[in-house]
């Protein structure tokens, strides 16, 4: 919790934007990082503090929607008076001293803290998750771990960076962005990242522009290094998305032999063309997967193939909080369904001897080492073995949860 929040004076067109984006996250079902970022452009006025407000407090009431709405006594749908006492609650829970503005008469603050204190001893409301996610976890992961892990995943996420090593190193990009008063830290065994030591807009700085680094969680950080590539090789990227891990691998071949970028979204590989050019990466191709010819063409012939498959991201909530409340176990039953399809495809790409990593944002085992040994047991896995894989946890890592395994085709 920011110090400076118990001295905080409440500004009427800032809690008017959270509101607004509130009712669009719960009530229209929007994105959430979209909302925000909308928002974020409502007034030019407005400093780096008042967009931190807006942010900040739009992701908080996002998060510990359960707890709050328990604490309110509010039912979806939220009405806008159902919101403002979602905003009382959490402004109370801050130490935030109320103004006497209309949506504040009333609010029983010393019934509030009582309220958090009772429902503190329960956790799918102190940390504030559907019951199925609760329940489903715990008995994925084990209930002290998954206690644990919630927790975790409840925190704010810190802005790390990677180093663009096509045209930079972490050192000179750290001195690069002291000069311009961000100040970041190095991370033992992340090669190229940098911590922020406070939250600041680095889309701005020229640092970006010219494509010196691009914003990635530290452990996303590490699926490109686990796919071990070197310059020259072939490497088939296929759920590229918008490429953050094309970019690093990019970075890693050193722009020598070639990589090919797909996904059957044609328009986020607009975005990775955008990107790639900026970063200075001139070996990426990318291909649009729409038809299973697009695959078929590759048979046998990728040195490296990363599947960062899609999956239920409940690694990432911190990032995505909104998640949690969109998250359907329906959803989570056919994502399986598709990992494994995408495994027994797409694996048929890599060449004897090549290598494949399977990675997701998931803590679970169910989308993770099990996917894995269902695989490697099947006809398309028999001539894989496993070389080595890595779990990690948000607890236990500070960063995202991720999961990656290295697969080498023997035959």
């Amino acid at each position: 919790m920011q110090p400076y929040l118990h001295t905080m004076r409440l500004h009427r067109n800032l809690c008017f934007a959270v509101i607004d984006g509130l009712t669009l996250i719960f009530n229209e079902g929007n994105y959430a990082d979209k909302v925000i970022q909308q928002l974020l452009k409502r007034d030019k006025r407005w400093g780096a503090r008042d967009r931190a407000f807006v942010a900040e407090t739009t992701y908080d009431i996002v998060r510990w929607k359960r707890l709050y709405t328990e604490i309110a006594e509010v039912k979806e749908p939220f009405d806008r008076d159902n919101l403002w006492r979602l905003f009382a609650v959490w402004a109370t829970l801050k130490g935030i001293k109320l103004p006497d503005w209309k949506y504040f008469e009333n609010t029983p603050t010393r019934k509030i803290k009582g309220r958090f204190d009772e429902l503190s001893k329960i956790r799918k409301f102190k940390e504030s998750i559907p019951d199925w996610m609760d329940d489903l976890c715990a008995k994925e992961l084990g209930d002290a771990v998954w206690a644990k892990e919630m927790e975790a995943l409840n925190e704010q996420a810190d802005v790390i960076l990677r180093a663009n090593t096509l045209k930079t190193n972490k050192e000179k990009l750290q001195e690069e962005l002291f000069d311009l008063g961000i100040e970041t830290e190095f991370l033992k065994d992340y090669p190229n990242a940098l911590k922020l030591k406070e939250r600041a807009n680095v889309f701005t700085t020229e640092a970006f522009k010219n494509g010196h680094f691009e914003v990635q969680d530290a452990s996303s950080q590490l699926v490109a290094e686990f796919l071990n590539v070197q310059p020259g090789m072939r490497v088939v990227d296929t759920c590229a998305g918008a490429g953050g891990k094309t970019l690093h691998i990019a970075s890693l071949m050193e722009n020598k032999g070639q990589i090919i970028a797909m996904d059957i979204y044609g328009n986020k590989l607009n975005e990775l063309k955008r990107r790639a050019k900026r970063n200075g990466a001139h070996n990426i191709e990318p291909r649009h997967i729409d038809s299973t010819k697009v695959i078929k063409k590759l048979y046998d012939k990728a040195d490296r193939v990363l599947i960062d498959a899609p999956c239920s991201g409940l690694g990432v909530l911190r990032r995505n909080p909104d998640a949690k409340w969109k998250l359907e176990p329906s959803f989570l039953e056919k994502i399986k369904i598709t990992q494994q399809d995408i495994l027994q495809q797409y694996s048929r790409m890599v060449k004897v001897g090549g290598q494949l990593v399977y990675a997701t944002c998931s803590i679970l085992p169910s989308e993770n080492q099990k996917q894995v040994a269902t695989f490697l047991k099947s006809e398309a896995g028999a001539n894989f073995s496993l070389v080595k894989d890595k779990k990690v946890l948000a607890h236990k890592s500070g960063f995202d949860g991720f999961y990656m395994a290295l697969l080498e085709r023997k035959s």
